[in-house]
């Protein structure tokens, strides 16, 4: 009996000793290969730190340079610090429309704007932010960038038609870009007629064929234009830029909706050969960042644009008008009339093509399928919109 037990033990043993053995060995196989993967992986904390230098489109103070600055926030976070940008307001090293010129030499390492404000070097550069609308919102656009081949094709103009030394992402869907500023109320496309109005990108064009005589003016020269009456009215971004920039101070008509600049987002662009020498990792967290940058900005704009617009109305005097039907089915009818034009450019067309596809799917996924939320709106505040 007393040689069962022996032999029992011994087995026992033996098993813990196995099993002791195969532990070991397992975990020295992970270390290896961990410190394998560190090797051919190296975390960001071991990275060099990198400072780029970021010069935006927006005044300091500006909501939209707050935007940039959430970008730049993300960035050093997930960079644990390794990586850091030097976020510059409008004007510091070069002006609005010479930035991306700027980033393309090197003279800047990225820039913070919107596509619009270089359509003069390729129209289909305003497809980017301020093109037509056929019936799909900034979201479900900025969608398109990232899934419907919207990113391909920008990379496409950029690189190989413009030749640019530029990588770029986008973030941010903007609410709609309101009328803008005007000395009356507009109750038709008519009053619109002969007007000297400011705005960018291919917004010009469906202005000029509504009947309108458009400059345009980066951010700075508004409102001395304005004010100089080298311009009678204009559109800038949104009730917080708007106001900060002083225009209630000069009008007090506000026209908001409209289909002039209905789906825009932010452009962040990286001198191309700066961000092909940054460790993988940065490259990701510089691209993703702005994904992440999307919703902080969203979320920003809601607060602060909407509780702005309420301080339009209550302590600014400024009267806030919906910018009639007729109005916008005669944005509608100059933007075929502009498309049946630039469309005669292959790449043009090619995206334009692209879009409307998109448009078709989602919008009717979307239209079809959304609640109607003036409904709702109107159910419990029923005084509060007029239409």
């Amino acid at each position: 009996m007393s040689k069962l037990v022996n032999r029992r033990n011994a087995k026992t043993a033996g098993n813990k000793i196995a099993k002791t053995t195969s532990r070991r060995r397992f975990l020295k196989g992970a270390a290896v290969a961990t410190a394998s993967a560190a090797l051919a992986f190296p975390q960001i904390s071991r990275a060099q730190t990198l400072t780029l230098k970021m010069q935006t489109s927006w005044r300091s103070g500006d909501v939209q340079q707050d935007m940039a600055q959430q970008y730049v926030e993300r960035v050093e976070a997930m960079a644990g610090g390794r990586l850091r940008i030097s976020l510059f307001p409008i004007g510091a090293a070069v002006d609005t429309f010479q930035l991306q010129d700027a980033v393309h030499k090197g003279v800047l390492d990225g820039a913070h704007h919107v596509a619009a404000y270089w359509y003069g070097k390729h129209k289909a550069a305003s497809l980017f932010g301020t093109g037509p609308v056929f019936g799909t919102n900034a979201a479900q656009l900025l969608a398109w960038i990232h899934r419907g081949g919207g990113k391909e094709l920008y990379r496409e103009l950029v690189q190989d038609i413009l030749k640019l030394n530029i990588v770029g992402f986008f973030c941010h869907p903007f609410p709609t870009q309101p009328l803008g500023w005007f000395k009356e109320e507009i109750k038709s496309a008519e009053q619109l007629k002969g007007l000297k109005y400011r705005t960018v990108g291919l917004a010009i064009d469906i202005m000029q064929a509504m009947g309108l005589e458009v400059v345009q003016l980066p951010a700075s020269g508004v409102m001395p234009a304005f004010k100089r009456g080298v311009i009678e009215a204009f559109e800038y971004n949104n009730p917080t830029s708007d106001r900060q920039l002083g225009a209630q101070e000069v009008s007090k008509h506000y026209m908001m909706g409209s289909y002039h600049q209905a789906a825009e987002f932010f452009e962040i662009i990286f001198n191309k050969d700066k961000f092909e020498s940054l460790p993988r990792e940065h490259q990701a967290i510089l691209e993703y960042a702005a994904e992440a940058a999307s919703t902080a900005n969203y979320a920003l704009a809601m607060d602060r644009q909407s509780n702005d617009l309420e301080t339009l109305i209550t302590k600014d005097g400024v009267n806030v008008h919906r910018t009639p039907q007729s109005v916008m089915e005669a944005q509608l009818k100059a933007w075929d009339n502009v498309l049946t034009q630039l469309t005669k450019d292959p790449f043009f067309k090619k995206v334009v093509d692209s879009q409307k596809a998109w448009s078709r799917r989602v919008g009717y996924y979307e239209l079809m399928n959304t609640a109607d939320y003036k409904l709702a709106y109107k159910h419990y505040f029923p005084d509060r919109i007029p239409f």
